[in-house]
């Protein structure tokens, strides 16, 4: 039979599918999937090599720090061993190291969000703290400034965050009482208000105790209050007792008011301190939900989550009686102490917990208040400590033990949430490990990155509206450490730590994904080389210095289009053949993929357990060069591949190489197509002709 594969984005499956050819995405699948990206038209291509950006000189680990689409305003925060430092893909940017109270160990379970210019991040062994960027002239401070590239410099500072703050409570302010006298108390309290409209505690009530009830007045009745001016007011709000509470009478811009019988507002009244967080019962999740920050996962309360006042984050003062603005607090009740690991905002805001998953809401729409709010369990699977990544109308979070990828979106037939096990065809890459980070690069191809607790990293692409989502294996010299996503020159930019062993030693470098290579570009500038460089001599050299960072390796190098071999860094350079304007290096990486083995049933029964054998094979490549085929990754030929001119760089080919891959009769027929040198391969499709005995 004569069949074609021209859909890959099923990625690779798990072996014990292998028989499972009922199944309608196996045709889609492979057997190996390995460095090597489903793309969203069906083929797969060689993911690009890695850019060198610094030696990082320890464990760190990198969080994000997106400020709008500029990549000049986009950086990740690299945190290491009690210390901050600042970096984008460009490299590490002149700012001084800022100290910080995380333990390495620490790192990787510190929940964060940021809104505008600062980062908050939550560890339940810490208090809140906060990072914020300002402009390097509006700061004091110059030892955390510094720029990069002729950019504008930034002022970065990292401090712990202080709730409830204000300006300070007035005195206890003098009452008078005009006249006809009597034997009521009168009191009234007064609060500072500053220039952002922010109202500092009340001041101790203040009484006169000759004064007459409201209702008693009569003309020519009045209260005179007073009080010390406190700094940084603009104005005061005064209130006067009335059935046990402080009611809202008037607004001052000076040091004195008159109250003239003036209606109290009971339901406006001065706030009082609340904090949930004191006495080191910190919290361990953070975010943002309808202008409110939402902290959740106390050592005390786990299972609780606390919402602060609506557009004042990090503020929980609340009024007697509440209002719709002041804080919410929730205990979940589930009949088990399960811990709250995540919260969202996507449209309702979404909890996830070690047993279940939370729809939270105002009911019929309306705004969450303290008190209105709607807790609706979504479903049971459980969550595991990693902040979910919202894409298009889904979100994606990890199952409880971090060993399966799920997704959740609006279900209108359920009217609530429904999801799906995206991990459920390729579960041999989950067993026995977890997943401790992982990140979202929307350009090129909607691929969410995942870092294995092995160093293992994982490409998910997913497009849901499309059903496109598959799993690959990236595998390089080394060992993944931490990544993150920003947005970058073209498109969104993958960072990495890696731990990598060179010249005997181990060292952690910063490390960027490389863009893809573009169909306008020459052949010499493909980049697929791990922890490279790209190398330009001012005029053609043999001798080629920069690398450094890889002494005493073996390295992948493409010069002026052209791979080649043997070479190996010596004294931080290399020595080639002949002059190059243009080199790509860095160390080797093999891409592959293997094809499932074809089945059918056929008017004879299925040719399950057949031996078989194959004939004239033919790969469709688009902008292609070089590349090996075979029965087995230990049995591999080279494509014919061919210069169109000899001493000359052989041109990207479109277009169909057939070829027999050869081999014995076997009982599975997987054909596995290998690209090890420093060279592109996308594969459009591949007609495979399998005889079977």
């Amino acid at each position: 039979m004569r069949t074609a594969l021209q859909n890959f984005t099923g990625g690779e499956i798990a072996p014990t599918l292998y028989a499972r050819y009922d199944l309608a995405r196996y045709r889609n699948c492979l057997s190996c999937m390995e460095n090597m990206l489903p793309g969203l038209h069906g083929d797969a291509a060689r993911r690009p090599g890695t850019r060198f950006v610094a030696d990082m000189g320890g464990y760190s680990v990198l969080i994000p720090f997106s400020f709008n689409a500029l990549a000049k305003q986009n950086f990740v925060l690299v945190l290491g061993d009690h210390s901050l430092r600042i970096a984008s893909e460009r490299g590490l940017e002149d700012v001084a190291a800022i100290a910080t109270p995380y333990a390495p160990n620490e790192l990787l379970d510190i929940s964060y969000a940021q809104v505008g210019d600062i980062v908050y991040l939550a560890h339940s062994n810490h208090p809140l703290h906060k990072i914020i960027r300002r402009d390097a002239e509006n700061s004091s401070e110059s030892g955390n400034t510094g720029s990069t590239n002729g950019q504008a410099a930034y002022s970065w500072h990292l401090e712990a965050v202080a709730l409830n703050t204000s300006i300070k409570a007035p005195p206890t302010p003098t009452v008078t009482f005009s006249g006809t006298a009597g034997s009521y108390t009168l009191r009234y309290k007064v609060a500072a208000v500053d220039a952002n409209g922010r109202e500092s505690l009340a001041s101790p009530a203040g009484q006169c105790t000759n004064g007459r009830h409201p209702s008693d007045w009569v003309q020519g009745n009045s209260a005179a209050i007073s009080w010390p001016a406190v700094a940084g007011a603009v104005e005061y709000n005064i209130y006067r007792e009335e059935a046990g509470y402080f009611g809202f009478i008037g607004v001052s811009a000076g040091l004195n008011f008159s109250d003239q019988n003036y209606q109290a507002d009971t339901a406006d009244t001065p706030k009082e301190d609340w904090n949930p967080f004191a006495d080191g019962n910190y919290p361990g999740v953070v975010t943002f939900h309808q202008q409110r920050m939402v902290l959740a996962a106390t050592p005390k309360n786990p299972q609780a989550f606390y919402m602060s006042r609506v557009g004042d984050f990090e503020n929980f003062r609340k009024s007697r009686p509440l209002q719709n603005d002041d804080p919410v607090e929730y205990l979940i009740a589930s009949g088990s102490i399960d811990a709250v690991t995540w919260a969202a905002s996507f449209g309702d805001l979404l909890i996830g917990t070690s047993g279940s998953e939370y729809k939270a809401t105002g009911g019929d729409g309306t705004a969450i208040t303290p008190g209105n709010i709607s807790i609706t369990a979504q479903s049971y699977w459980g969550s595991a400590g990693l902040a979910p990544i919202i894409i298009g109308n889904s979100i994606l979070h990890v199952q409880r033990h971090g060993s399966r990828v799920r997704d959740l979106f609006y279900s209108l037939e359920k009217d609530g949430y429904a999801g799906n096990d995206l991990s459920i065809m390729a579960p041999h890459l989950f067993e026995g490990h977890t997943i401790l980070q992982w990140a979202y690069q929307q350009t090129p191809g909607s691929t969410i990155w995942c870092l294995r607790d092995d160093g293992l990293l994982l490409a998910f692409t997913y497009m849901k509206e499309h059903d496109i989502w598959g799993w690959s294996r990236q595998v390089t010299d080394g060992r993944v450490l931490s990544i993150a996503a920003v947005s970058g020159e073209n498109g969104d930019v993958l960072m990495l730590v890696v731990e990598r062993h060179i010249n005997g030693q181990s060292r952690i470098f910063l490390e960027r994904l490389a863009s893809q290579w573009q169909d306008h570009e020459p052949i010499e500038e493909a980049f697929f080389v791990d922890c490279g460089l790209t190398l330009r001599p001012e005029q053609p050299a043999t001798r080629l210095d920069g690398l450094d960072h890889l002494e005493g390796c073996e390295l992948a190098v493409l010069a002026d289009g052209s791979p080649v071999e043997g070479c190996v860094v010596h004294e931080g350079g290399i020595e080639l053949p002949y002059a190059t304007s243009v080199a790509q290096a860095g160390l080797p990486y093999a891409s592959a993929l293997a094809s499932l083995p074809i089945e059918l049933d056929g008017p004879s029964g299925t040719t399950l357990g057949r031996q078989r054998a194959h004939g004239m094979c033919t790969a469709r490549l688009y902008r292609s060069v070089g590349g090996k085929y075979g029965p087995g990754r230990q049995e591999l030929y080279d494509l014919p591949f061919l210069p169109e001119y000899w001493g000359q760089a052989i041109l990207p080919y479109s277009g169909d190489v057939s070829f027999a891959p050869g081999g014995t009769w076997t009982a599975s027929d997987n054909l596995w197509l290998v690209q090890d040198r420093p060279l592109p391969f996308r594969l459009l499709s591949l007609v495979l002709e399998v005889n079977f005995s």
